[in-house]
């Protein structure tokens, strides 16, 4: 008889044998989710910025027990480093008091700075003369250089003529006192006077190059040219043109040149210029005696209608026409009020033609 296995018939039951592979490990517990106050960042910020609370964070987060005493050791040294400085030693009794040095204050937006030696401000318009005043320590307040009392309503358009030191001050700076003109206008020579303002000059018998050459210091707002004779058109260029009228006047004062044109009446090279303006240079001829009848060329008809009469060449005569209407038949001829001849043709529509 075979011997039974240990345990067997003694009254412990009998354990089944398991089947299979024997069961996997159970799976490893989730880690724990970080907090906010937990992030390396947040808590290297507050290492550096305040080192007390930067070191509580450290030991509450996650980190190695190694890098918490690193960090602990760190932001101790840097929070504790200004009050291990030596502390400032006291003077002593019997030192020679040294003289204090004073240091150039530095100006700040609401600071006025310190007022050296004036600017010279003259010849600079008042807006720049106001901010280099400024600038150099002084405060400004203007006046109307000329025997006028004008307001300066827009600093850009006055120029500095005279400073002087203000007696009275303006706050805690110095004052300048600046004596204006307009830009366009000369300045006094003295403070107070009359504005010696510019005179015309002279410029008839010029060419028109030389003539607004000499009148550009005035600044006049516009130079223009006009024809001495109705009846010639000016070309586009008339730089050797000759002046031969003038205006302004010769001699008058430039009040206001920005306002103000000049005008130049000027005649074509080698000719001569007319008595007055606005004269014809080749006018029609004085019709003769006895001719002129009922000056029949102020009429507005387009046709002349005056009787007619046949010459020898078999052409009619229309008496007296009007230059440019239209006529009829072509090839008649008539004479205008002034006498000179005009013949009826083309080209397109027949008209009163020399």
């Amino acid at each position: 008889m075979s011997t039974p296995p240990p345990g067997y018939g003694y009254g412990y039951p009998q354990q089944p044998l398991p089947l299979g592979p024997p069961p996997y490990p159970p799976p490893p517990p989730p880690a724990p989710v970080r907090q906010w106050w937990q992030h390396p960042a947040l808590i290297i910020t507050a290492l550096v910025l305040f080192p007390p609370g930067g070191i509580a964070l450290a030991w509450l987060s996650r980190w190695s027990r190694t890098t918490k005493i690193v960090a602990t050791v760190l932001a101790g040294l840097w929070f504790l480093t200004p009050f291990l400085a030596d502390p400032p030693k006291a003077p002593k009794a019997d030192a020679a008091p040294k003289p204090a040095v004073t240091a150039p204050a530095t100006a700040g937006p609401s600071a006025s700075p310190s007022p050296g030696e004036p600017p010279s401000l003259v010849g600079q318009s008042l807006k720049e003369a106001k901010a280099a005043a400024y600038d150099a320590g002084y405060r400004t307040i203007s006046h109307d250089a000329s025997d006028d009392d004008a307001g300066q309503w827009d600093d850009g358009n006055w120029k500095v003529c005279f400073q002087t030191l203000a007696a009275k001050r303006s706050g805690a700076m110095p004052t300048l006192d600046l004596g204006v003109v307009r830009n366009e206008w000369p300045c006094p020579a003295k403070d107070g006077e009359p504005i010696p303002y510019p005179k015309m000059p002279k410029v008839v018998g010029q060419t028109f190059a030389k003539a607004s050459e000499a009148l550009t210091p005035l600044a006049f707002e516009m130079i223009e040219r006009d024809s001495a004779y109705t009846d010639v058109t000016l070309p586009a260029a008339v730089d050797d043109w000759t002046v031969c009228f003038q205006g302004p006047a010769e001699g008058k004062e430039i009040t206001s040149p920005k306002t103000t044109t000049a005008r130049l009446t000027v005649v074509a090279p080698g000719t001569a210029c007319p008595t007055s303006p606005s004269t014809e240079l080749r006018p029609d001829p004085t019709p003769p005696p006895g001719t002129g009848g009922d000056d029949a060329e102020g009429s507005d008809s387009d046709f002349s209608s005056s009787g007619g009469s046949t010459g020898s060449g078999g052409s009619s005569s229309s008496g007296t026409v009007t230059p440019g209407a239209f006529c009829a038949p072509a090839g008649s001829t008539g004479v205008s009020r002034k006498g000179v001849l005009y013949t009826c043709k083309g080209p397109d529509q027949p008209r009163w033609r020399r």
